[in-house]
Parts: C-alpha cells; structure tokens; sequence
C-alpha cells in the first residue's frame, strides 16, 4: 500500500503491518496507537500458535510430560488433558516447541528434529500472513474502525514474495529500523537470556558449520545449546537488517526506533508515521 500522508490521514479504515527485530518496539507502537479509535490487534506469532502450530505445541507439551512418571500416569488415566496454552501474553509454548540445537543434556534437539520444527514454524508464519486478508475483513465485520499486524521478528526470513505482495496489497507496512544503541541492547538482551530462534536454512547451516570449527567440535550433538544462540544472534540480527530494509524499500516505509521510543501518544505516532510517509 503506497499512499502520501494526506491520504493515509483520510483512510476510514487504517491498516497496518509492523515489521522488525522482536523487541524493537513493534507492540509499543501497536499500544500506544490503539489510544485512539478502535484498532484490531492481530498478532502474528499468538495466531502461529493458536492456529497453526497448535498440534505440533500439544504433542510437544504432552511429550515433556511423558517424561514425568507421574505425569504420564495422570495422562494415562484421563485426569488431565493437554492444551497448547497460547495466549496473546503468553508465547512461551511457541519458543518452547522451537527449542535450541545442540547437546540433549542441556535440553537441546538433534539437528534433524530441530529443522523439521523449523520447518514447520515458517510454513505457519507463511500461512498466518496469508491469513491477513481475512481477518482485516472479519476485524471490519465485527466492528472495528482500523487492523494493525504485529507480525514476528522472522517476517524477513520467509523467502515467499507472496506474503509480502499480499500485505502490501491489503496494509501499509512500517519497518521500525534498529538504532545502533537499540540493536546494542537487543543484543545484550539476547545474550542475557537465550531464547529459541527462527532461522533461515542456509544461514543456520552456515552458522553451525562455522562455530563447531571456530570451537574444534566435531558433530553439533556437542554444542552448548544457550552458547551457541549467544554467539549466533549478533550474526542474525547483521544477517536480518538488510532483508527488513529491502522489504521496506520495495512495499513500505522505515521509522527509526529511537523516534518511536520518543513517542507517547497516538497523534506523536501519526505524526511520525506523516514523516516517514513524506
């Protein structure tokens, strides 16, 4: 969606894609916008887990609980059931389905299931974006003015033109682009608390060739699963950057997220947004 502020500013009816690095202010912009008219949240990840993955997570969820000899006879039994446990405020199934490669005594997964479940988060991320469309339409249906996508931090990493043609076609897409002291403190971030990653195939077998050379390992069975992220993510996030710029370039617009932090209403978030439109 192509439009110049005055434009943007007439749409009875605003739409939205929010693209960049989780953490770098993509829900705070979807917040602090909603102050004012009434704005459909749709979050990309919450709908990867309640719809998409939401079996995969149930088998994860009940296989963690086989584990546990009193668990498994609960289940066994009937006395408890197993459900995905996705909420908007709570992804922590979707990271823990994804999980980390490496040693499996540090709780990592062999490469080859750890692909597989990557594999399978980029088709549902695929198929959540393609969702959008419909849901800007049962947004309207039921009543709200304006949508906003909030969609993931691996929106970049699909490798599908489609999805981006479809939200361009259907939103207006703002990529909140990372300052060099916001991408610092995403790293440090990272690196604090290593969380489960999507990543594209070739850079992850790039990345895995390159750190068992650099730490004279020979199988990735023998990777430190928390070490590993906290080496690679610097490396994901320089890999990331310029795919969101092409992304922004080619279908929407750039907010530096510094200006955005600076933000603290709706009409300091329109305002920025006229800037970026300009």
């Amino acid at each position: 969606m192509r439009l110049n502020k005055v434009q943007f500013r007439a749409l009875r009816n605003k739409r939205i894609t929010l693209l960049g690095m989780s953490g770098v202010g993509k829900t705070h912009l979807a917040k602090v916008i909603g102050q004012v008219g009434d704005w459909f949240h749709f979050s990309g990840d919450y709908h990867i887990g309640a719809t998409h993955l939401k079996d995969e997570i149930v088998d994860n969820i009940a296989l963690k609980m086989k584990k546990d000899p009193w668990l498994q006879k609960l289940l066994n039994n009937h006395s408890i059931s197993v459900n995905s446990q996705v909420t908007f405020d709570n992804l922590e199934p979707i990271s823990a389905f994804l999980g980390k490669v490496g040693n499996p005594e540090e709780d990592g997964l062999p490469i080859d299931e750890f692909t597989r479940r990557q594999a399978k988060f980029c088709e549902a991320e695929i198929r959540a974006m393609n969702d959008v469309p419909k849901f800007i339409e049962r947004a309207l249906n039921q009543g709200h003015e304006h949508f906003i996508n909030d969609a993931g931090g691996s929106l970049c990493e699909l490798g599908d033109e489609s999805v981006y043609q479809t939200l361009a076609e259907h939103t207006l897409i703002l990529y909140i682009k990372t300052s060099s002291a916001n991408e610092k403190m995403l790293i440090e971030r990272a690196q604090k608390r290593p969380k489960p990653l999507y990543y594209q195939t070739e850079f992850l077998q790039s990345a895995l060739n390159e750190y068992l050379g650099e730490n004279k390992l020979s199988y990735v069975a023998q990777i430190s699963p928390d070490a590993f992220v906290r080496w690679v993510f610097p490396k994901l996030v320089a890999n990331r950057l310029p795919k969101y710029q092409a992304i922004a370039d080619q279908y929407g617009y750039t907010l530096n997220s510094d200006d955005l932090y600076q933000c603290k209403t709706a009409d300091d978030v329109f305002n920025l947004i006229d800037e970026a439109l300009d």
